[in-house]
């Protein structure tokens, strides 16, 4: 493998084997063999121990071959590492886990079988089930490989123990998959609320769908999107839980090396791959393919300060960007404020210009669904039309089901925008902005624009519930947009957010 990193693996049964290298750019390990016909009665169980170190500076992903015989019911994995002391500030070892079946690990490829992260010690895969984040089906025979990806490496290295186990019989009735319906009874073209980038069992949260979908439905949420880590295993747990009350969308958060992306509202079934890096330019690929399975690109919390979590790709292959994951934090105000940054971009060059959006990213308690909520100006309770109406900015975030905004801007000739629109009227024209709010107690408003927050209002008496408007020109503000925040502690800084709005351009540009 790489100059930089060694491995080595053993096989316990057989006392060990030398370090295996090689240049490749994704490292195939010493593999694990197990001989035709061994355990092969009805419920025999064959295990191999393998154990190996990987050094600092160790490649994303490194395989290790398992070849499979025939007459194999399940496969299951388990794996423990080392995790040494190591001084403030360094990392420690964190190391991943995944599996692709006798098709092959090629990128993009079919092969994917399953990914649970860091989440879990062991899992299994047969015909009729699977543990969750892996996706069931029949265990062919063929050269399998267990994906294993070093997130992190201490300083002293990362030292693993892998065990497979095989388990022989015939295999169970596989279960056709059921996917929820791609609509719900909405109240036509209305306001929807919904939350985007939620985790279940089913990668690294807690909580099963079921739970889920009963906190979505006590938030007055209307749709929310299946987004578990590098892996579609849930796609097929939703269709129970769905409803005339709740569209539940499905998709995936790519979580790769260089940040996250949320796959919104994808065809079911449908896997995107996540192993690149901004450097290796493959985005775009991953990125057409989500469109082409019916998705939204929205890369997520950009500005995150985790390992990994950072966008490094850039924006220009996204539908939308999250600017505000679960409770309001300065990595969201670092948000908001880039994504501000683009939108003078696009005003200035009239080019298109990129949605906000925000979600609750929510894992286990006490991260509550649906806070924040994207509020969403769609023709019905579809998909198509949820997702019609957010690449478009026909949306507003809000921290809860209680907050409701209404932002428009009217030209003196009774012409109206509202939000994601344009005014087109003259640059010296006047232009009322208006925005009504309710369920916002002691939260004041800002009205933002391509100059800054050109007003700030006095906040809201306790009954929540104000109008605020201000009188401009397109030759003053090319864009407006609203944020109503909570009363401010200390300090200069504005106060933690209740609600934002995606602009309303004004002047007669060429895009809007």
């Amino acid at each position: 493998m790489c100059s930089e990193v060694h491995c080595c693996a053993r096989r316990a049964s057989r006392g060990g084997t030398p370090v295996v290298t090689t240049a490749a750019a994704a490292p195939t390990l010493g593999g694990v063999t197990f001989a035709s016909g061994a355990g092969g009665a009805d419920g025999g169980r064959v295990t191999r121990t393998i154990r190996g170190t990987m050094a600092p500076g160790a490649p994303d992903y490194v395989y290790v071959p398992v070849d499979v015989p025939d007459g194999v019911r399940e496969i299951g994995v388990s794996y423990t590492y080392d995790r040494p002391a190591v001084p403030a500030g360094t990392p420690g070892n964190a190391l991943d886990i995944g599996i692709f079946d006798q098709r092959g690990t090629e990128l993009g490829g079919r092969g994917f079988r399953g990914w649970s992260g860091g989440a879990r010690s062991e899992f299994f895969l047969r015909a009729d089930d699977a543990t969750p984040g892996y996706i069931a089906g029949p265990v062919d025979a063929g050269v399998w490989h267990i994906a294993l990806g070093p997130y992190t490496v201490a300083p002293q290295g990362l030292s693993y123990e892998l065990t497979v186990r095989l388990t022989h019989g015939a295999p169970g009735a596989a279960v056709p998959p059921s996917y929820p319906p791609q609509w719900a009874r909405g109240r036509g073209r209305a306001w929807y609320r919904g939350d985007c980038h939620i985790h279940s069992r089913y990668s690294d949260g807690s909580r099963t769908p079921a739970e889920i979908a009963a906190q979505a439905r006590a938030a007055d949420l209307d749709f929310i999107n299946s987004s578990e880590h590098n892996t579609h295993a849930a796609h097929a747990h939703w269709a129970d839980l769905a409803g005339d009350d709740l569209l539940i969308m499905l998709g995936e958060e790519v979580t790769t090396r260089n940040g996250h992306v949320l796959a919104l509202g994808t065809d079911p079934g449908t896997f995107v791959d996540w192993r690149y890096r901004a450097r290796e330019d493959r985005f775009g690929r991953f990125a057409r393919e989500i469109r082409r399975a019916g998705g939204l690109v929205v890369p997520a919390h950009p500005h995150a300060g985790c390992v990994g979590c950072a966008w490094k790709f850039g924006f220009g292959e996204a539908d939308a960007v999250e600017v505000w994951n679960g409770p309001f934090t300065p990595d969201d105000e670092t948000a908001v404020a880039a994504w501000d940054a683009t939108l003078v971009a696009a005003a200035r060059e009239e080019r298109r210009w990129l949605p906000a959006m925000g979600s609750s990213d929510a894992h286990r308690p006490p991260d509550s669904v649906g806070l924040p909520q994207t509020v969403v100006l769609a023709d019905d309770l579809t998909r198509e039309a949820v997702q019609d109406g957010i690449r478009a900015g026909r949306s507003y975030v809000a921290e809860s089901a209680n907050v409701s905004l209404a932002f428009t801007a009217t030209g003196a000739g009774g012409e109206r925008a509202d939000i994601g629109e344009r005014l087109r009227v003259a640059s010296d024209s006047p232009v009322t902005v208006r925005l009504e709010a309710s369920g916002v107690p002691r939260c004041s408003v800002r009205l933002v624009t391509d100059q800054g927050a050109l007003l700030t209002s006095e906040p809201f008496p306790v009954s929540g519930s104000g109008v605020v408007e201000w009188i401009t020109t397109p030759a003053y503000a090319a864009y407006v947009r609203a944020e109503v925040r909570h009363e401010t502690a200390v300090g200069p800084l504005p106060g933690v957010m209740a609600a934002l709005t995606n602009p309303v351009f004004l002047g007669t540009g060429a895009h809007g």
